[in-house]
């Protein structure tokens, strides 16, 4: 039984899907995958099926009905791995825009280096993104930036989705509170976790545009997470989060 599960959301992902589990497989620790197919029409759920047979005890899949939502599938995928006594929880997407030899990284970041979150960082060294339109990394950096003002974290890249949360992060934090579906769950989670005394460290990272598959980005995406954040941040001045130390 593997310690370790990475969690991939998936839409139409037909191109990536079979490289990205046999990239992630080929890594020097022992990952497991569960994939959180929101319904594809393109046929992705049934290679994941079929990959099954050649990997019957590391390749997970949950299929739901329809387009749910990012922030709703990882969090799917985030009891599913409480349930299933996985230690080192991980988010990624499946094209490749998050290299699979990174894992190693973030696992190290939170097994040996005291993270309790690791953070897959695009911003901490710069800007090291790949093949993006100029328009969308100022969009992408500005953001984090923004994010950043209003929120208080200390973190260079906020909207990142290549992250790993140690088990009991995710304990911690009560998942049924967490409101946003679209990219603005990966702030909110992160908010969370730092509002609950986490440590949260970042790793570099470099990012590199989707080349197969078409991109989920878009501009209500966007929009929840540039108005959801003053939201967010004004809620939290009036609730309580859990501690880190009466759930550990």
């Amino acid at each position: 039984m593997s310690e370790n599960l990475v969690i991939i959301p998936t839409y139409n992902e037909k191109e990536n899907i079979e490289n990205i589990i046999r990239a992630i497989f080929s890594q020097p620790h022992d990952f497991h995958i569960l994939i959180v197919d929101d319904g594809s029409p393109d046929g992705t759920a049934q290679i994941v099926k079929n990959l099954q047979q050649e990997f019957p005890e590391k390749l997970f899949i949950i299929e739901r009905s329809g387009k749910l939502g990012l922030g709703t599938a990882y969090i799917t995928g985030f009891k599913w791995a409480l349930q299933h006594d996985y230690q080192y929880i991980y988010e990624m997407d499946a094209d490749f825009s998050h290299n699979p030899a990174d894992l190693p990284k973030l696992y190290a970041a939170c097994s040996q280096e005291g993270a309790d979150v690791a953070i897959g960082s695009r911003y901490l060294t710069g800007v090291n993104v790949v093949n993006w339109p100029l328009k969308r990394v100022l969009m992408s950096y500005l953001a984090s930036y923004y994010v950043r003002i209003i929120t208080g974290l200390k973190i260079a890249d906020t909207t990142a989705g290549f992250v790993c949360y140690k088990r009991n992060v995710l304990q911690t934090i009560d998942l049924e509170k967490i409101r946003f579906k679209g990219y603005g769950f990966q702030i909110e989670m992160k908010f969370t976790a730092a509002k609950c005394g986490f440590k949260l460290k970042e790793i570099p990272i470099v990012f590199i545009n989707r080349e197969l598959g078409a991109s989920k980005m878009s501009s209500g995406i966007f929009g929840e997470a540039f108005f959801g954040v003053i939201q967010l941040k004004i809620q939290s001045l009036f609730r309580s989060f859990p501690n880190k130390e009466l759930r550990s």
